[in-house]
This record gives C-alpha cells, sequence and structure tokens, in this order.
C-alpha cells in the first residue's frame, strides 16, 4: 500500500465525495420580493464579498454584484442570469442567480435546468404572485425542491398562517416553519426557532454597519429568554407558534427531496436577519447533486455524479461579459467526473473541443478554474463552437435532457439604420440570439431578420445592447406575423412539401430548425387543420 500524501488524499478528491459538498441552487422570486439583495446577503454570509450592496443604492461602489450589465445598474433589475460560487460550513455553492422580470422567464427556465434546489423569495406583504407561481411550475417540472424564504418581515405583512396556506393551496404543497416570526413591520422583533426552542431577537443595523443581525440566541429557561420584547408580542409569539407546532407538518427531509414539502424561513434579506438561518437549513437539507436522465449510446439512463466519466451540458451562453473581447462563454454545469483544466470533451455530434481556459464565475468576475466537480458551473469560452442544450463529455456517448426554447409572444422586424452595416446587425443578432434571451428567424425568402420575444422590456434591452457591445443603432419595426411555431413531422417529404407551399411564411432560428411565421394564432390553427401530418410546436428542446 503506498504511503504517498496525495495517494492517501485521493479519495477525498474524488467525483463522489466532492459531489457530496456541493449545493447548486437557484433562486426564483416575482419581481421586487427582495431576491438580489437575498443573493447579495448569502454572498456576505459566505465570505464571497466584504460589502453588501443594495439594488438601488446608488454609487458604483454599492452595485449589487449578481447585476452587472449596464441596463441591469441603471434600472435595478436583473435581466441576465448570473452564476457565484463560494464556501460556506466546509461546503461549496454554486447560486445561480435568476431574472426575476417575467419578460426574461426563459433565461430563468433554462437556468433552473441546471439547479439541484431552489430558494422561493416571497414578500411578506403580498404572498404567492404570478411570477411566482410560473417559476414554480417549471420547479415542479423538473421535481426540484423548494425553500420557502419569507422576505420583508421588517415591514407590514401578511399573517404568517396566511401565507402559509396561500402557498399550500396554490402549490398543493406542504408547508413546514423551520422558524415563527415574532409579529412585523415596527413590531418585529425576531423569531422563534421552532426545532431548537431559541428565540432569535431582531436588531436593525446601524448605517454602515456591516454583518448580521441576529447573532445571538435566548435559549428556553434562560434568564433572556424573550427578554427586551413586549408583553403583547410575547404572548402573540407564545400563542402562534404553539398553534404552528400543533397545526402544521413538521420538516420531512424525504417529502422536501421529492417536492411535497417546502421548509419556510422568515427574515428580512436587507437587513440581513434570517439569512444564516436560511444558509444553514440550505446546509443540512438541501440536496447534493443528482443523477441526472441521459441517452448513452441511445439508450436511457442515468448519469451518476460519482462517476469517472466527465459529463455535463451547456445550459446558456452569454456574449460579451467583457466587451473588450467580444467573447462568448458557455455556462457548463458539471454533472460527473473530476474536470481538469486542458481537457477534451467532446459534443454527441463528435465534435472535439480542448478546454485551456475554463472559468469559475463570481457575476461579471471570473478566475481560471484548474478543477471542477459535479455540482459546479464553469465557464468554457467559445467562438461560435458551443450552444445551449449542448451536451459534452469525455466519451462523446452522452446526452442530457433537452434545454426549453419557447415560442415568442411578440414578434418585430428589425433593421439597422445604416443600411452598409447589415452584415454587422446579422452577426450582433445571431450572437445575441445564441444566448436564447431572444429569438432570431431568418426568412427564408429573404428580407429583414424578425426577432421574437416574451415582453416589451427585451426589445429595450436588446436594443441598448446591441448599441454598446456592437456600436450599431438598430429600428424595429411591426412585423406582419403574430405567432411562430417549430413545424416538423415524420416524413421529410412531408416537411419540405410544406415548407415550399409555405415559403413565403418560413424561417430558421438560430439552429437552423424550420419555423413558421403565422399573422395569428387562428392562422396557426387552420394551418395545423390543413396540414395534419404537420406538427406545429410551440416550444423545443435544443440539445446536442
Amino acid at each position: 500500500m503506498s504511503t504517498d500524501p496525495a495517494h492517501e488524499a485521493a479519495p477525498a478528491n474524488s467525483p463522489a465525495a466532492q459531489a457530496r459538498r456541493r449545493r447548486t441552487f437557484a433562486i426564483i422570486s416575482h419581481p421586487d420580493a427582495g431576491k438580489t439583495t437575498l443573493t447579495e446577503s448569502l454572498l456576505l454570509a459566505g465570505g464571497a464579498i466584504h460589502l453588501a450592496g443594495q439594488v438601488r443604492a446608488r454609487g458604483e461602489s454599492r452595485r449589487t454584484r449578481s447585476d452587472w450589465m449596464k441596463i441591469e445598474r441603471e434600472r435595478g433589475i436583473s435581466v441576465s442570469a448570473s452564476v457565484m460560487t463560494f464556501e460556506h460550513a466546509g461546503l461549496v455553492f454554486n447560486l445561480l442567480d435568476t431574472p426575476g422580470h417575467e419578460d426574461f422567464s426563459e433565461d430563468t427556465y433554462r437556468t433552473l435546468t441546471a439547479a439541484d434546489s431552489a430558494i422561493m423569495v416571497l414578500d411578506a406583504a403580498k404572498g404567492i404572485e404570478p411570477q411566482t407561481l410560473k417559476l414554480f411550475e417549471v420547479c415542479r417540472l423538473r421535481d426540484i425542491p423548494i425553500t420557502t424564504f419569507i422576505n420583508k418581515m421588517d415591514r407590514e405583512a401578511l399573517d404568517p398562517f396566511t401565507l402559509l396556506d396561500e402557498v399550500h393551496s396554490k402549490l398543493a404543497m406542504d408547508t413546514a416553519p423551520m422558524y415563527w416570526p415574532a409579529a412585523s413591520g415596527q413590531r418585529f422583533a425576531g423569531m422563534l426557532d421552532l426545532c431548537a426552542d431559541e428565540f432569535v431577537p431582531f436588531r436593525r443595523l446601524e448605517a454602515g454597519e456591516q454583518g448580521f443581525a441576529g447573532l445571538e440566541r435566548q435559549v428556553r429557561g434562560g434568564p433572556n429568554f424573550l427578554a427586551g420584547i413586549g408583553g403583547d408580542v410575547r404572548a402573540e409569539l407564545e400563542e402562534t407558534a404553539a398553534l404552528a407546532r400543533e397545526g402544521l407538518p413538521r420538516f420531512d427531509l424525504q417529502a422536501f427531496r421529492e417536492g411535497h414539502l417546502t421548509p419556510v424561513y422568515f427574515g428580512s434579506a436587507l437587513r440581513r436577519f434570517g439569512v444564516l438561518e436560511l444558509l444553514s437549513g440550505l446546509a443540512a437539507h438541501a440536496p447534493p447533486p443528482r443523477a441526472q436522465p441521459a441517452l448513452v449510446k441511445a439508450n436511457e439512463t442515468s448519469i451518476e455524479p460519482g462517476g469517472d466519466d466527465v459529463t455535463g451540458f451547456v445550459f446558456k451562453i452569454q456574449a460579451n461579459m467583457d466587451p473588450k473581447h467580444r467573447d462568448r462563454v458557455g455556462f457548463f454545469r458539471v454533472c460527473s467526473g473530476r474536470f481538469q483544466r486542458g481537457m477534451t470533451l467532446r459534443t454527441a455530434a463528435g465534435k472535439a473541443l480542448n478546454v485551456h481556459n475554463p472559468l469559475m464565475f463570481m457575476a461579471q468576475e471570473r478566475e481560471i478554474a484548474n478543477e471542477a466537480f459535479p455540482g459546479d458551473v464553469i465557464g468554457i469560452p467559445s467562438h461560435g463552437g458551443l450552444r445551449v442544450g449542448d451536451s459534452l463529455s469525455e466519451s462523446g456517448d452522452v446526452v442530457f435532457r433537452g434545454i426549453p426554447n419557447f415560442a415568442p409572444e411578440i414578434l418585430k422586424r428589425v433593421r439597422v439604420r445604416d443600411p452598409l452595416k447589415q452584415k454587422h446587425l446579422r452577426k450582433a443578432l445571431e450572437a445575441l440570439g445564441e444566448e436564447g434571451v431572444t429569438q432570431v428567424f431568418k426568412p427564408v425568402a429573404g428580407g429583414d431578420l424578425i426577432v421574437g420575444a416574451v415582453g416589451a422590456l427585451q426589445f429595450d434591452v436588446l436594443d441598448e445592447r446591441i448599441k454598446a457591445e456592437y456600436g450599431l443603432e438598430v429600428i424595429f419595426e411591426i412585423s406582419p406575423y403574430q405567432a411562430a411555431r417549430w413545424v416538423s413531422a415524420e416524413s421529410r417529404a412531408d416537411l419540405e412539401g410544406f415548407a415550399e407551399k409555405s415559403k413565403m411564411q418560413m424561417a430558421e432560428d438560430v439552429d437552423n430548425a424550420p419555423v413558421f411565421l403565422g399573422k395569428s394564432a387562428w392562422e396557426i390553427g387552420y394551418m395545423q387543420d390543413k396540414n395534419p401530418k404537420v406538427r406545429f410546436s410551440a416550444s423545443k428542446e435544443r440539445a446536442a
């Protein structure tokens, strides 16, 4: 038996052992629920940053770390998913921050494919909001366990029983409160740990004070238990906490990981209260990387994190993270194996990719990643060789479940003000279209490109990014089309026959897949009835 220290330490650095140390999670919420502020507080708790920014804080020194695009900083919203890695309590956390605005929901949907769990942030005064519900349904489709954080308890809030009942009724999921709040708003005094029966008092941090509120705990039976809070709040807390213990489910790890139950935490991300408790809950209960369904040589199987073959998939392409270099970076979720810098990975189509400069992220900031393990997200610089949905592995035999593309709800024609720069516009749109945030369609019969988006705000972002990153002035015009559907058929002849008959309304997406552009939703239905051998799909899986 070898006495080489490196050999003896090898098991701790194995894919299986390192996977057990990973927690890869996304944060989902309705806009303005406090998601980005919570992200900042989690990064501060993990030691990844030393000064928490605020979304609406003024001055470059106080910009939030996850919102790095110019438009994000100006408008105080997240429009692109970002990745942040930090360590805490001996674990590695990969935090996937997602856009909250519904106009950028498709980026969020794709990012959720790379997450093993999610934090659902609710505004304590509003409860379940429409976008929250949409994102929850995506999590449910992918069996992603959800931890709930009820934010803004330092403001006037709905009754906690009302909030939990709403989660239960609208999401059809049991709620297991891990803590119980003592009032809300100006009366908010802290929260009771329902498991340890300890009280965590709330204290407003002084201006400029860093660190966290609620670091002290008061043990029941101790001399200071519930000291310093009013008698009415104390009586209310004792009564409601007893009702919560008796009437609400206890936390069950299996039910949580199967998606039937959500543990609930309360706090204030802005006041950095309840964040440490949330992070400890993630460390204790959130699942490590799970087996991923895949095809290996056309056979259905599951890829286990502890496998030796390095595998993973690209869930996002981000263009121009560094505007000086016009770069394109593929966000690659490692699913198995020990990735090492300089490795050669292969797509399912057989294309070899030498990964010389893989990146680890802190939002826009990056550093070279010498190695990565299951659950980690690394950036792979690419000059057009990677697409969203690509599966990569050492063997080239693995294809993971595809990443969804959804039909846009708004279509516009786009042209450049300077006709001599038409080629530059096409190149810019194709690069940004490959990020998957907007859809770009090239009419088969020629003419101006058609851009599709979920919401109007996407066009504003696209306009500003084309101007800032490519120096082009563009004009968006009303399109004659209102709907786009991907078309397919069992027979190649049937598809080609339809495409020829409908040539003036046919286009191709960035993957060169055929798309029918309809003048109305009614026309889509009519064409479907008239061409029963052709499938008109409102979604498409992007997979290699």
